[in-house]
């Protein structure tokens, strides 16, 4: 049976890769093209985070996430029509996959015994990392350097994270508190245009 992070690792990859291929069909890729986009929002950010902590890629010891990322392209060939109707359903599956990343990225560098302040770093790099090679494959800003707080949620989050730590709250209640933690900050920054200061030049 797959353990409550795997099962939040598998959501988060279908979440990702939804909001990816969401976006390459936007510029009419072709569905290799759009897999692809979706494969490295959904893995991108964990990889690194395992190149980083010296293990081997999540997604080279089990296939199920490459074929997550095939279930999401089906989906979104299947349901295009719904989706692209619907216009907040890329900041829904990207906001989800967000939340879900950076509580994976944190546990699972907390659980190699690296500090608080390692893993907080990679909970952002996780969550955030999938969306800027996104951008960058589909030819956009990435949007974490836009007016948009995005990985500032994943720091939020991370932190929410090592407070529930703190207080001694059971591993699941600490990892739902974060997710959601880091949901409700993306959530409210969109809602009410909520960013960081811009930084001027001349």
């Amino acid at each position: 049976m797959p353990t409550f992070v795997q099962i939040i690792e598998f959501i988060g990859t279908f979440a990702f890769a939804i909001s990816g291929i969401r976006l390459a069909s936007a510029k009419q890729f072709d569905w290799f093209g759009a897999y692809v986009v979706g494969l490295v929002t959904a893995i991108g950010g964990g990889t690194i985070r395992d190149l980083l902590l010296d293990v081997t890629p999540f997604w080279m010891t089990n296939p199920i996430y490459l074929v997550c990322s095939g279930l999401a392209l089906f989906w979104v060939i299947f349901f295009g029509k719904y989706l692209i109707h619907l216009n907040n359903t890329f900041f829904v599956f990207d906001s989800i996959g967000l939340a879900l990343f950076t509580v994976v990225g944190v546990g699972k560098t907390v659980g190699l015994g690296f500090p608080f302040w390692v893993a907080i770093i990679m909970g952002g790099i996780t969550g955030a990392a999938g969306g800027v090679l996104r951008d960058v494959f589909i030819n956009e800003i990435p949007l974490i350097f836009r007016k948009e707080i995005y990985a500032m949620a994943c720091v939020i989050g991370g932190i929410a994270y090592w407070l529930c730590d703190l207080a001694g709250f059971t591993l699941i209640i600490t990892q739902l508190i974060s997710g959601g933690v880091v949901f409700i900050v993306r959530f409210l920054a969109v809602k009410y245009q909520i960013c960081l200061p811009i930084l001027k030049g001349e």
